[in-house]
């Protein structure tokens, strides 16, 4: 793995390395191939080159195509052939305020919203265009705002000022994102904004190559752009483990005790630990877990979120160390009882000589250089981007709620004789159906984020599983489990073709939260029963083995398949195996499902 962290370096680092970063990063043999196609309103060669090194760090290897200057509409909607030859995974449609026409002094309000209309109906027709004939997940960008504002500060209230017909189209965008599951936006309003109009254009090299932005603005884009990229792939961190000593509050607990930290809004620097708890609740609430990992007794450790000032309390936490062991032991440990990755969490202290030696020992963990000011580390965790999402789901947002009631799953367990009586006690039922289009965000989450429990790890877009939902030839089912403890939510995927009497199972996952619970027996049973309505006979599988799933190297054989011989053009490694459907036993014994035909002897009934 590259020693270099791109998240570290400066823009006129990023811009100067980049060529030397381009060759350490593509030697990498773990990249997975992105196809991505850009359609350009002004010249994108500068921008894809930085977003190209950006997604080598992220674990990506990019084939880009990019349109002629100025382009977009008319290789979205009149000249396609060439896009849909490239057949790119995503397409960024890179447009900006100069591709808008403006409005002359003197337009009515009739004719301004006729304006809008004509904008409008055109960004339609280009989703519209690569939704029906590539089919591809589109990433659009809003617009920044004006170089010049002509109607002064009127001009966000004048009927002919740009301003406001762009603030009006930026909503337009935004309305149809939460619309159609295929587009995101790019949020270039906010970029530019950080920014600063004044640090955004740069007209010298628009009027020589028509390249509209500055290179530290292009570095900006290329972030935000594989930031979603990454989130589209599963790359977002989903845990933020913070230290507690002047990381949460300020003062050492230890020492000063609970009444003399600093935090609470009566001094500035209480102010500054206040929103930087405030911070990291909003993340909490938004679906990121919150560890602690702190050197210090526990119970003194715990006793700082008795304050009565204190944003966060100790239930806030999915997983609490508070010891004497170096740190990134206790972080290996909070990795292995959330069930995690370590490329899933972000550490935050401000104890410089911390923060190197977890760097060092943990280069997966994600370690951003906060400094020692609370003020700071808000906005230095925000334009890194580490918790970016390609979407908010209901289970993002209940993860959180999700992991508490997993602890105290596991403390019931220990009051049965048997597993099984555990599982009985658990009341679980199982909604096991065809995709729906209400869960294929979560679906595509699930794809992209599951490595443990896969079987295959293949990964799909939304718009590529769109497109499965709807097609005959494929059999596509989403699990959701629920217990006495609360709602798991959508935890399991399997995707299968269909070739004559046989049904292949091209992806079988299932979140790590649920392991041992039969939710794997469910979804067989589910799948046998649609399998045989169809008249199939035969269930096939492939176990494609990896760096992170060998916890399912035995999951055909457990569930009754036979191994068979593979095929001449076998990746190296994986194992095939077959299940006759003649006969077939109902599998799952402890979760009730809405799976129909059953019969009362547990056999699934042939259609």
């Amino acid at each position: 793995m590259p020693c270099v962290k791109v998240d570290d370096l400066s823009s006129d680092q990023l811009l100067m390395q980049r060529r030397k970063l381009f060759l350490e990063f593509s030697a990498r043999t773990d990249l997975r191939a992105v196809r991505i196609a850009v359609l350009g309103g002004s010249t994108t060669s500068s921008l894809v080159e930085v977003l190209e090194v950006l997604l080598l760090a992220l674990g990506f290897r990019p084939v880009f195509y990019e349109s002629e200057y100025g382009r977009f509409y008319e290789e979205a909607v009149h000249d396609p052939e060439t896009l849909i030859a490239f057949k790119p995974e995503i397409i960024y449609v890179h447009t900006s305020c100069l591709n808008v026409p403006r409005l002359h002094a003197g337009t009515t309000e009739d004719d301004a919203a006729a304006h809008f209309q004509r904008q409008a109906d055109r960004f339609r027709a280009i989703w519209d265009s690569l939704e029906s004939k590539v089919g591809a997940q589109i990433i659009q960008n809003n617009f920044e705002l004006p170089p010049y504002a002509l109607f002064g500060n009127m001009d966000a209230s004048a009927v002919s000022g740009q301003t406001r017909h762009l603030m009006r189209l930026n909503e337009f965008l935004a309305q149809e994102a939460n619309r159609r599951s295929s587009l995101l936006i790019q949020d270039v309003h906010s970029l530019s904004s950080h920014l600063g109009l004044a640090n955004w254009f740069d007209w010298d090299r628009y009027y020589s190559y028509k390249i509209q932005v500055r290179p530290q603005a292009t570095v900006a884009l290329a972030r935000s752009l594989a930031a979603i990229v990454g989130a589209i792939y599963g790359k977002t961190r989903k845990v933020l483990v913070l230290d507690l000593d002047n990381t949460l509050w300020g003062g050492v607990i230890g020492d000063d005790g609970v009444e003399n930290i600093k935090i609470g809004r009566e001094t500035p620097m209480g102010e500054a630990y206040t929103g930087f708890q405030e911070y990291c609740m909003a993340l909490r609430e938004r679906g990121v877990l919150l560890a602690v990992c702190s050197k210090n007794s526990e119970e003194i450790a715990r006793s700082g979120f008795y304050h009565p000032s204190s944003v966060l309390k100790l239930d806030h936490f999915s997983c609490f160390k508070a010891n004497w062991f170096p740190k990134h032991q206790n972080i290996e440990e909070i990795a292995k009882e959330l069930n995690l990755g370590l490329d899933s969490l972000v550490f935050v202290d401000d104890n410089p000589a911390e923060r190197a030696i977890v760097a060092a020992q943990l280069p997966s963990v994600a370690v951003p250089n906060v400094g020692t000011e609370v003020s700071q580390f808000a906005a230095i965790l925000d334009a890194a981007r580490y918790f970016e999402p390609a979407g908010v789901s209901r289970e993002d947002i209940q993860r959180a709620s999700l992991y508490t009631a997993n602890s105290q799953r596991s403390q019931q367990q220990s009051q049965f004789a048997t597993y099984d009586e555990f599982l009985d006690s658990l009341n679980m039922t199982a909604e096991i159906e065809p995709f729906k289009q209400v869960y294929l965000e979560r679906i595509a989450q699930l794809t992209n984020k599951s490595n443990q429990y896969n079987l295959t790890t293949r990964r799909y877009t939304l718009a590529e599983l769109q497109a499965l939902a709807a097609s005959q030839e494929y059999i596509c089912l989403y699990g959701i489990l629920r217990d006495t403890f609360g709602d798991n939510g959508l935890i399991s995927v399997l995707v299968g073709h269909q070739e004559e009497r046989t049904l292949w199972i091209d992806l079988w996952l299932m979140s790590c939260r649920v392991l041992k619970r039969d939710m794997e027996h469910a979804m067989l049973d589910a799948l046998v029963h649609h399998a045989q309505t169809r008249r199939l006979t035969v269930i096939r599988g492939v176990y494609l083995p990896t760096k992170k799933n060998a916890m399912v190297a035995d999951h055909y054989e457990r569930l009754g398949f036979i191994r068979i011989a593979a095929p001449f053009d076998a990746v190296e490694g994986a194992t095939y195996w077959s299940l006759v459907l003649d006969g077939y036993f109902k599998r799952n014994r402890h979760i009730k499902t809405n799976t129909a035909q059953l019969d009362l002897d547990g056999v699934l009934q042939h259609v």
